[in-house]
């Protein structure tokens, strides 16, 4: 071989080294973890650091958490497949499940009686779903089930003068209060919380939805190798429950039946045709 042609190769295999070297993780070696945090910014953040570190440690692999400010956004990298795990409220876990394959591992920590409700004003004239034919009303984002599926599935057969969409549930209540809207949708657990702190405004609760909305759960996303898949499944069951009640779910708990929310979420696909209309036609 002359000295010409082996420089030239050992420059060849230097650049394979390096490059390989300096490559980013494949996708078997990255985990990114998906969660809403409805503006919450760097609490949420510390809130799944130690959880991140563990799952880090006992996978081998590289794990970043992605918050997402709504349903809206987080139902975006649903359907792009973007996150290896997601803490899925029951919307979204409802979606991810029926429409992309994710699969469910363990129920997240809310198992109380969660609700969708629509609140007025406590001095709003209406007293049934009815009387909000004509109104405006604000629903939560595309994705939520208490914001977004179950109102409509309960406001079917209205014509409402307007629907409007509120970023966060927050939002919704403040709305209500300014005298915006006639009416907003949101969770019973989210309206006592917010109410606490919105004292200067009486509200009233105009509708409660008698099926109780099933808890999240942690998701796996399709596009993860299958044995890096059981490792995460072994972990997350093994996971210390200090450490589990941090980030809010249940090591080893039983999976919710999604049947129910399923069907819901197909049904409000037909009915929400003409939700961006005005008069927003629910039929």
């Amino acid at each position: 071989m002359s000295p010409k042609i082996s420089r030239r190769l050992f420059v060849h295999l230097f650049l394979l080294t390096a490059c390989s070297s300096n490559s980013k993780p494949t996708q078997n070696d990255k985990l990114t973890v998906g969660v809403v945090s409805y503006g919450a910014g760097v609490q949420i953040i510390d809130q799944y650091a130690n959880f991140n570190n563990y799952l880090s440690e006992k996978t081998g692999a590289l794990v970043e958490l992605e918050p997402t400010f709504n349903e809206a956004k987080a139902l975006e990298r649903i359907r792009n497949q973007a996150w290896s795990l997601i803490f899925a409220p029951p919307g979204l876990a409802a979606i991810a499940i029926s429409e992309q394959q994710y699969i469910p591992i363990a129920p997240l920590s809310n198992l109380g009686n969660l609700r969708s409700i629509i609140v007025v004003r406590k001095d709003s004239p209406a007293r049934t779903l009815k009387d909000l034919n004509g109104k405006i009303v604000a629903l939560g984002q595309l994705g939520s089930a208490t914001g977004y599926y179950f109102p409509i599935f309960n406001l079917y057969g209205l014509t409402l003068a307007e629907i409007v969409t509120a970023p966060i549930p927050k939002t919704v209540m403040e709305w209500v209060a300014q005298g915006k809207i006639a009416a907003g949708a949101l969770s019973r657990e989210e309206f006592n919380f917010h109410s606490l702190q919105m004292t200067e405004t009486e509200f009233r609760v105009l509708y409660i939805d008698p099926h109780p909305v099933p808890p999240g759960v942690i998701l796996i996303g399709p596009t993860v190798e299958r044995n890096l898949q059981e490792q995460i499944r072994k972990v997350i069951n093994e996971t210390p429950s200090v450490l589990a009640q941090e980030v809010g779910y249940v090591p080893n708990g039983t999976l919710p039946d999604y049947k129910y929310m399923t069907t819901v979420v197909k049904r409000v696909k037909s009915i929400a045709t003409h939700i961006q209309e005005k008069p927003a036609r629910l039929f």
